[in-house]
């Protein structure tokens, strides 16, 4: 059996439609299960427990002996929140027990890390690790992701295979229940149906223009795509960008989505929120190298055709995978 933490969220969810299309029907899901908005990404899936992440420890005691990969994926992901004692709690010292129990047990282990770790980018974004112990995360969530990410490196007792991977800007079906932290792709959708309009954030620096800051999109399919085969092949452990290398702007973005209902564009431009305007990201972009040299033979997807195929075959009729 595998297990996936983060089930009922978005790449969670996502990552089980990945596995059950791949042939892996025993699939332990693990999450709160308390919002309904978020459980709706369950519906077409086949999942064979459903374990609460409370008790999840005890239920890894009991039944290690089956499990054959856990997808660490459950976090506070809110970039706006500044509790760090929620961040600490759930992201951090819940992860480090999943890897000592993953060493302990000897379960290969996946997890999710983020790009949010490299705050403004002023040491770039590459995935050496010889770097993330001297980034500078511009939020708590970024904060907790590198924590773990350098607690992880310094271990000497591991899990028999372990990755973390850092996600760029992910976007994709079964985000309906994240509102403010939802993709572009999606809130442009939403505006577009609403008002026939979208609204950007406007730049705030001379050096970009306005719905040209920059971000690497990588599609939630291709997402699952690598971390199946990675659970798959185990190649190398250690910490891996995952975007696709080439960074696009909002602008594109959201044409994109209006090409993809077959509409001309009609953008407009706000400011950005002053919370967020001090530690907002103008630039990102994966260095794969790493991820490419493991030759795991993945195609990433195109902006314009990951968001054609996430616009028509999932938002338009409010669809799931």
């Amino acid at each position: 059996m595998i297990v996936v933490t983060g089930a009922a969220g978005f790449i969670g969810s996502a990552m089980i439609a990945k596995l059950n299309r791949s042939g892996y029907q025993n699939v332990i899901a693990v999450d709160h299960f308390d919002r309904d908005d978020k459980n709706a990404n369950l519906t077409n899936l086949t999942i064979s427990q459903f374990v609460n992440r409370d008790t999840f420890f005890q239920w890894l005691d009991d039944n290690h002996h089956a499990v054959k990969g856990i997808i660490h994926l459950g976090a506070r992901t809110d970039t706006t929140e500044f509790n760090v004692a929620i961040f600490d709690k759930l992201n951090l010292n819940y992860s480090k027990q999943m890897w000592h129990s993953c060493t302990k047990y000897d379960i290969p282990l996946l997890y999710a890390s983020s790009a949010a770790t490299y705050g403004g980018g002023e040491l770039g974004y590459s995935d050496n690790h010889e770097i993330v112990s001297s980034l500078k995360p511009l939020n708590p969530y970024g904060e907790s992701k590198n924590n773990f990410d350098i607690w992880a490196l310094s271990q000497t007792a591991t899990p028999p295979f372990w990755a973390g991977f850092k996600f760029f800007n992910v976007y994709g079906p079964n985000e309906y229940h994240k509102g403010r932290m939802a993709s572009v792709v999606f809130h442009s959708f939403n505006q577009i149906k609403s008002s026939g309009e979208v609204k950007l954030f406007r730049s705030h620096r001379p050096d970009f223009e306005d719905g040209m800051q920059l971000r690497d999109f990588v599609y939630v399919k291709d997402v699952t795509e690598v971390l199946f085969r990675m659970l798959e092949t185990k190649k190398q452990s250690g910490l891996y960008n995952l975007g696709t290398g080439h960074a696009r702007a909002f602008l594109h973005l959201s044409e994109a989505t209006f090409a993809a209902l077959n509409l001309k564009p009609n953008i407009t431009f706000i400011d950005t929120p002053i919370d967020i305007r001090d530690k907002y990201q103008y630039f990102t972009e994966a260095d794969m190298a790493k991820l490419h040299n493991l030759n795991l033979g993945i195609e990433f997807t195109s902006l314009e055709d990951g968001v054609l195929d996430y616009v028509r075959n999932y938002l338009v009729n409010h669809l799931y995978l």
